[in-house]
C-alpha cells in the first residue's frame, strides 16, 4: 500500500477522537445587577492592562549567527532546497532557528485529543519538561522552548447552533490555557479547524489572545471542509492564498502592538491538503512551520516528511509524534528525539507531542 494511502486511513482514525462536544460554543450572557456589571468592567480592565503588556525591546537579529544555524536545520542537505532562499530575517524577538520549541497538543476538556488533554495539569507538565530535556540532551547547542498547543477552535461531529459543526472554546477555557503555559514557562499555540465556517470568519474572533506576545497560532487543513462535506467524511485543504490572510492578519497584530514574530504552524500529511505552496508568502513578523502531521510506523512517517516537507520548502519544518499511534504495531515505536535528528533533512526546528 503506497504511503499516502495509509497515512490517510490513519487521518479518519485520528478525527474520530477529536470530534467531541464536551464544551459549549460560546459563554452563556447572564443578567446582572448594576453592582456586579461595575464589578466586571473593573475586573475586565484589570483583565486588559494584564494582556496587553508593556512593550519589550528585544536585541537586533544576529544575522551571521540566523544563517549559520539556518544551514545547520538543513543537516547536510546538498540540492539546494534548504536552507530556504529568499526568506526574510526576522524581527527582533524571533524564537527560530535560535530554539526548539517542544509542544505538547490537545484540549484541557478533552483526554482523548492529545496528551494535554489526557493527564492532570501537573502530570502532563511534569512529563513535557522531561522531554525538553531528553531533547537538550540529544542536541545539546539548540536551547528548547516548551510550548502548550491548544485546539481552541474544534471541528466537532454535530452542526451547532450555526450549522457550521464546530465547537469553538469559550474564553475562559482558553484563560485557562493562556494561565498554564504562563506558570509553566512556556508559549501558547492556539489552534483552528474551521469545519464548515472559514478561516476568514474564525480567526479574528480570537484577536484578543493573538495581541498577547507569547500566543502563536496553527491551523489545521485536515478540518476545513468545503462544498458542505462534514468533517471526519473527508481531508480538508486550505489554498495558500487562506494561509497567506492568516500571515498577512497576524503581521499586522505584530505591526500594531510591537509584538515579537508570531510562529505559524500549518499542519500535512497529504499533497493536497496545502494546495499552490509555491505562493506561501513570507513576513519577518512571521515564522512559518510546515508540521508533518501524519502518524504510524517510522518508514511511513519517514516517506510522508520527504514527500510532503522536505519536496515542498517554504521556511521552517515541524515533525509529530503520537504516543499510541506511532507504535499502533509492534514492533514499532515513536521516534526518538536521536532517531529524528539522524535522519531527517532538514531537521524539523518544531516538535508537537499528541
Amino acid at each position: 500500500m503506497k504511503v499516502k494511502n495509509i497515512i490517510l486511513s490513519a487521518a479518519f482514525v485520528l478525527t474520530s477522537l477529536m470530534l467531541f462536544s464536551g464544551c459549549s460554543q460560546s459563554a452563556p450572557k447572564d443578567k446582572a445587577p448594576a453592582a456586579a456589571k461595575d464589578t466586571t468592567k473593573k475586573v475586565a480592565a484589570a483583565a486588559k492592562e494584564d494582556t496587553v503588556a508593556a512593550p519589550v525591546v528585544y536585541p537586533p537579529i544576529d544575522k551571521k549567527l540566523y544563517d549559520s544555524l539556518m544551514k545547520k536545520l538543513a543537516n547536510g542537505d546538498t540540492t539546494g532546497k534548504w536552507p530556504v532562499k529568499k526568506a526574510p530575517y526576522p524581527l527582533p524577538g524571533a524564537i527560530l532557528p535560535f530554539k526548539r520549541v517542544i509542544a505538547y497538543y490537545g484540549n484541557l476538556s478533552a483526554k482523548k485529543m492529545g496528551i494535554l488533554g489526557e493527564l492532570p495539569p501537573d502530570e502532563m507538565l511534569a512529563k513535557l519538561h522531561g522531554e525538553v530535556k531528553h531533547w537538550e540532551k540529544a542536541d545539546p547547542q539548540t536551547p528548547v522552548q516548551p510550548a502548550l498547543h491548544y485546539i481552541a477552535v474544534v471541528a466537532a461531529g454535530f452542526p451547532g447552533k450555526d450549522n457550521m459543526y464546530i465547537n469553538r472554546m469559550p474564553e475562559k477555557k482558553i484563560d485557562s490555557a493562556v494561565r498554564l503555559a504562563k506558570r509553566a514557562h512556556a508559549i501558547l499555540f492556539l489552534d483552528i479547524q474551521v469545519a464548515l465556517s472559514n478561516i476568514r470568519a474564525e480567526l479574528p474572533k480570537l484577536e484578543k489572545y493573538w495581541r498577547m506576545p507569547n500566543v502563536h497560532c496553527g491551523i489545521d487543513p485536515e478540518f476545513a471542509m468545503h462544498d458542505g462535506i462534514h468533517p471526519g467524511k473527508k481531508i480538508g485543504s486550505y489554498d495558500a492564498a487562506e494561509v497567506n490572510y492568516v500571515s498577512a492578519y497576524l503581521a499586522n497584530e505584530v505591526k500594531k502592538y510591537n509584538l515579537p514574530p508570531k510562529i505559524f504552524i500549518v499542519h500535512r500529511f497529504t499533497r493536497k491538503m496545502l494546495t499552490n505552496y509555491q505562493n506561501i508568502k513570507l513576513h519577518p513578523e512571521i515564522q512559518f512551520v510546515m508540521d508533518m502531521d501524519g502518524f504510524g510506523p517510522p518508514d511511513l512517517k519517514t516517506g510522508t516528511y520527504r514527500d510532503y516537507i522536505y519536496h515542498d520548502p517554504v521556511q521552517f519544518t515541524g515533525f509529530k509524534l503520537f504516543y499510541k499511534n506511532d507504535s499502533w504495531s509492534p514492533p514499532h515505536h515513536m521516534l526518538t528525539p536521536e532517531e529524528i535528528l539522524k535522519i531527517y533533512k532538514p531537521h524539523p526546528i518544531y516538535i508537537q507531542y499528541q
